[in-house]
């Protein structure tokens, strides 16, 4: 993969993916329930004053995507929503091994969330490296993976 851009912090992140999502009509994050939940709320909410419907799907269940919708709280979970898309964003939690989605199990998912739609977006967002070092860029067509980097200071006063 080419690294096309260089940047840091959350902010960074957010930029980027609003960037890359902005011709999207409809996107559908696809996580593990919990740990990727914020996350989608997170790139959710910088998209939060346009015109395009999110959700979000836990794992595999697409019949179970929920709306993402904003708040005076930021974005959260709605109802149940149709879980067609032109733009998909895969969340590196569905990747780390103990949670046993495989790719080929996405392949799948993806070609039933995408039934219909002219224009196809694939988007990781993940943090160091997991869709690499898992097979999944081998395994899937990315068309733009967001990587970022985490650093953690336990601080003592």
């Amino acid at each position: 993969m080419e690294i096309i851009e260089k940047s840091e912090g959350i902010g960074a992140l957010l930029k980027s993916f609003a960037s890359l999502a902005k011709e999207s009509q409809k996107i559908i994050f696809i996580g593990t329930p919990g740990f990727c939940t914020p996350f989608a709320e997170i790139a959710a909410y910088s998209l939060r004053k346009s015109s395009r419907q999110m959700g979000f799907v836990a794992n595999t269940d697409i019949e179970k995507a929920k709306q993402l919708i904003p708040t005076d709280m930021g974005m959260q979970l709605g109802d149940t929503i149709n879980y067609h898309a032109d733009t998909v964003v895969l969340l590196g939690g569905l990747a780390m091994p103990k949670i046993g989605v495989e790719p080929e199990e996405l392949k799948t998912t993806l070609e039933s969330i995408y039934e219909g739609s002219q224009k196809k977006l694939l988007i990781g967002i993940c943090f160091q490296s997991i869709f690499e070092k898992q097979g999944w860029t081998d395994a899937l067509d990315f068309d733009c993976i967001i990587d970022s980097d985490m650093s953690v200071s336990l601080k003592k006063t």
